[in-house]
This record gives structure tokens, C-alpha cells and sequence, in this order.
């Protein structure tokens, strides 16, 4: 029997920092895009457009290897950390392709950092807990056509090597 050929699959990525399709309902924020990566080590990106034209600021980190849930929260928060440090008081959207950090950050906002006591020490550490009120959380999904969302990736993976 002939084996099946692999289906390459070609992504045509958006222009801007977000597909036209998204960009409408963040319009004026700063855009900023988180992602993680585990090799030999965990790597943290941070991926922040000031506006739809600009270049992005990107941040990088590596950190001890961990689940892949908490080293996407842990990049969440660095991407909180790099809006405190460089736009501070700016009303941003953060995106991830984490569905769990998302969620947590979310209910985090919603019902207090008190019902998830290690996202309140991990806030607490990189002084995020007031950033997050100025900001809108989203899900994007991985591996899209999102040029901020594979910049970040991009960048995750150089960090964790």
C-alpha cells in the first residue's frame, strides 16, 4: 500500500501584529504577545507592539523547565512585567495560545487573586497584580496566522535553547 504523502500546510500570516479579522476590537491598545517553549531549558517571550505599525519590543527570558501549563502562566506574567516596565498605565490586550493561562488569569480578574494562592505569589514576584486590571486578556489560537503570536513563539523557542 502507498503511503500517504505529507500535507505541508502553508500559513500565510497577517501583515499586521493581529489578523485584520481581530484587530478591530483592540483598536488604541498596546498588543502584546506571550508564549512559551521547553528544550533544554524553559524559555519566556514577550512580543509588544505599540501601535499596529510599529516595530515589536520583544523580551525573552530562560527559566528552570516546569509543566507546560505554569512555564505559559509564568509567560503571561513576564509579558505583564514588560508592559509595567515599558508602557506603564497603558491600556494593552495580552494574548495566548494557552487556553489554562488565560482562564486563570481571567478568574484572577474576576474573583481575586485569593482563590489561586501560587498566581498570587507568582504576580506578587514580578509586581503584576496591578498591571493586570489595565489590560484584556484573550485566547488567540497557536500556530495561526497571528504575526505577533509567531513572533512570540519564534522567540520562546530561541530563549529555551
Amino acid at each position: 500500500m502507498p503511503r500517504k504523502k505529507k500535507t505541508v500546510r502553508v500559513i500565510h500570516l497577517s501583515l499586521a501584529p493581529l489578523p485584520p479579522r481581530h484587530a478591530v476590537q483592540h483598536v488604541d491598545r498596546l498588543l502584546v504577545f506571550s508564549d512559551a517553549s521547553r528544550k533544554r531549558q524553559g524559555g519566556l517571550a514577550a512580543v509588544l507592539f505599540a501601535t499596529p505599525e510599529s516595530e515589536a519590543l520583544v523580551g525573552t527570558k530562560s527559566v528552570p523547565l516546569v509543566g507546560s501549563n505554569e512555564l505559559e502562566l509564568q509567560a503571561a506574567i513576564f509579558a505583564l512585567a514588560q508592559v509595567r516596565q515599558h508602557f506603564p498605565g497603558r491600556p494593552f490586550s495580552l494574548f495566548s495560545d494557552n487556553q489554562d493561562a488565560v482562564l486563570r488569569l481571567l478568574r484572577a480578574r474576576q474573583e481575586g487573586c485569593a482563590q489561586d494562592p501560587e498566581l498570587s505569589r507568582l504576580l506578587d514576584q514580578q509586581d503584576t497584580a496591578e498591571t493586570l486590571k489595565d489590560g484584556t486578556i484573550c485566547w488567540i489560537k497557536g500556530h495561526s496566522t497571528c504575526r505577533g503570536n509567531m513572533l512570540a513563539d519564534m522567540h520562546a523557542a530561541a530563549a529555551a535553547s
